[in-house]
């Protein structure tokens, strides 16, 4: 998202307000997909379905949370398959299962990274629906979590989270274009889980609400692979690149940990070429994990990782499997 559409959404005021017309006309469109969507729906999944998505346009941190989903079914003894859309993939053919050979220009670059982070198959497909079936039909896993679904209606759910980012929060409350809302805020009374990442929203009430927090572990060199110390940061001159829904948490994180950044900010899901890598002689250049699994060929000496993840409190772990269990047990 450009920084101007930020201020402009994210601010106090809706300086955009003449494009009201078109948010009204927003709000009738997507309130008639999501009919259409659910009276097409005949046959649901016969098997637990999960969505993480948000009602705000942006980044909020639905991957690093998808992610942390998966390892925490995965150790519950559930067979988690990860779903997802494969935004700025270019596939010949789909369902996609995403294999260690499978490049982000191929799948997209967070199919690529959730299948790295979360150790569970990864099956890409616009069309979420199909490619549940064809996870079940490849006996692939025994629930599906779809990453980034909340407005993919074509895909039944029986659980819902809403991730919020902490510091944005509802931003003015107006729909797209005047506002970031995808969708109005009264679509989170249908939502099982809101997820605030890094902070409370107190203009949001809901009886599962919680907090999350996306927390670095370790600094990774992108050609090596080896992992170094967090610590290792304190005082490096280092250049930022964030091609990614909200750099600026990112850049911060960074400072957070000592480094002396210099900001590079792309746009979400950025193609990245060898001169996007350029930093001065001394730096070490730093980019997510997104980043990194579109630039392994372009890796040069001082290209480094930042590794995080995502974690919530032991109240909602609870929480989300025993919604999980019970939906297992109605089928």
């Amino acid at each position: 998202m450009s920084a101007w559409v930020d201020r402009l959404w994210y601010g106090k005021g809706r300086p955009l307000w003449p494009l009201y017309p078109l948010a009204w006309l927003y709000r009738l469109i997507a309130e008639h997909r999501r009919r259409k969507a659910f009276q097409a729906l005949t046959f649901p999944i016969p098997v637990p379905v999960v969505v993480v998505g948000n009602i705000t346009a942006g980044g909020t941190g639905k991957s690093p949370l998808t992610a942390m989903l998966a390892r925490l079914l995965a150790g519950e003894g559930w067979q988690p398959v990860i779903l997802t859309r494969g935004y700025g993939g270019r596939s010949d053919h789909y369902p996609l299962r995403v294999l260690p050979r499978t490049t982000a220009t191929e799948a997209g670059d967070e199919p690529v990274m959730l299948a790295e982070q979360a150790g569970c198959p990864v099956v890409v497909d616009p069309d979420r629906r199909r490619g549940a079936l064809w996870a079940l039909d490849e006996k692939l896993g025994n629930v599906m979590l779809c990453d980034d679904g909340l407005q993919h209606y074509r895909l039944p759910r029986d659980v819902e989270l809403a991730v919020f980012d902490g510091s944005r929060g509802l931003g003015n409350g107006a729909l797209i274009p005047v506002g970031p809302l995808r969708e109005p805020c009264s679509r989170l009374d249908l939502v099982d889980f809101v997820i605030t990442n890094g902070g409370w929203l107190g203009d949001i009430e809901h009886p599962q609400q919680y907090t999350m927090n996306l927390v670095p572990t370790a600094i990774r060199h992108l050609a090596s692979g080896q992992r170094m110390p967090l610590d290792d940061l304190q005082g490096k001159s280092v250049m930022a690149v964030a091609g990614i829904g909200n750099p600026a948490r990112f850049f911060d994180t960074l400072r957070d940990l000592g480094a002396q950044v210099t900001e590079r900010a792309l746009p979400d899901h950025h193609r990245f070429k060898a001169r996007d890598l350029q930093h001065d002689a001394g730096q070490w250049l730093v980019m997510t994990a997104k980043d990194a699994v579109k630039c392994r060929d372009l890796a040069q000496e001082n290209v480094w990782v930042l590794d995080i993840e995502a974690r919530l409190p032991d109240a909602f772990s609870g929480a989300f499997l025993a919604a999980v269990e019970a939906v297992d047990q109605s089928y």
